[in-house]
């Protein structure tokens, strides 16, 4: 869980390799929303939000989709918070599910960097 301090939208922006727009975007797609805003209405961002940020990230390369995105970061967070009235045990199974989803995909990337990797070879090789 974070400590309290929220950041606004630049400093997330900076530690977390994503531009200003695209975290708008996901509060936009409901993807993840901020902690909180400040009194003119500036997002505020969380350690946990920005885990979740980077997380989000980590899943572009693999393909995932910003509804999928949703779907995992909602899992991820009712996970965080454990609260009482949560069926953990299907919450996991969700999370279990991207895992072996996740691994496919990552079985597949790697095919295709192996056939990236023959194509350089045959380049050099003239």
């Amino acid at each position: 869980m974070s400590n309290g301090y929220l950041m606004h939208i630049g400093e997330v922006a900076e530690r977390t390799g994503l531009s200003v727009k695209t975290i708008r975007d996901y509060d936009a797609a409901e993807v993840l929303h901020p902690s909180g805003r400040t009194d003119g209405g500036f997002r505020l961002y969380s350690e946990d939000d920005v885990a979740r940020l980077l997380m989000v990230r980590r899943m572009k390369p693999l393909g995932f989709s910003l509804g999928e995105a949703a779907i995992l970061v909602d899992a991820v967070k009712m996970l965080d918070e454990a609260q009482p009235d949560v069926d953990l045990t299907a919450v996991r199974a969700r999370v279990a599910a991207f895992i072996r989803d996740a691994e496919t995909r990552r079985d597949a990337l790697g095919q295709q960097l192996g056939m990236v990797d023959e194509f350089l070879e045959e380049l050099r090789a003239h």
